[in-house]
């Protein structure tokens, strides 16, 4: 397989998770999302979830959607919305909030190395051939 056509696929299946994520926010996980957002953040945890559920989906849909020359800002912009939530993840962690199917300290804490793996992602699948990633 080129690798044009793997990153494409890679871009896609990324985009398209977070577009189920987001709808995910505003409807079936609401409560699940909720879970992550530290208490520190100043607004209330579900409107927060809400509008983060909204950032996600139009996140999603431009991963999916770009043109070719916005891509990688699209992937850096995708990128710091992963650094972005992680201190909610961290908060999960820390405060042994249960939430989709999170509901030990070990499975907590894999999670936490499972959001670089989202940062890199969303970049490798967006830069061009030139950056080396």
């Amino acid at each position: 397989m080129k690798k044009h056509t793997a990153q494409n696929i890679a871009r896609v299946i990324l985009g398209t998770g977070l577009i189920v994520a987001g709808i995910g926010h505003l409807t079936f996980a609401r409560k699940e999302f909720q879970a992550q957002v530290p208490n520190w953040v100043p607004l209330k945890k579900d409107d927060t979830v809400v509008a983060s559920g909204v950032v996600e989906i139009a996140m999603g849909a431009s991963l999916v959607l770009a043109p070719r020359k916005y891509r990688p800002a699209v992937g850096i912009l995708a990128a710091s919305l992963f650094v972005a939530v992680f201190p909610g993840n961290i908060s999960q962690y820390l405060n042994k909030r249960n939430g989709f199917g999170l509901d030990t300290d070990e499975k907590r804490l894999m999670r936490l190395f499972f959001q670089p793996v989202l940062i890199y992602w969303a970049l490798k699948s967006t830069q061009k051939e030139v950056m080396k990633l």
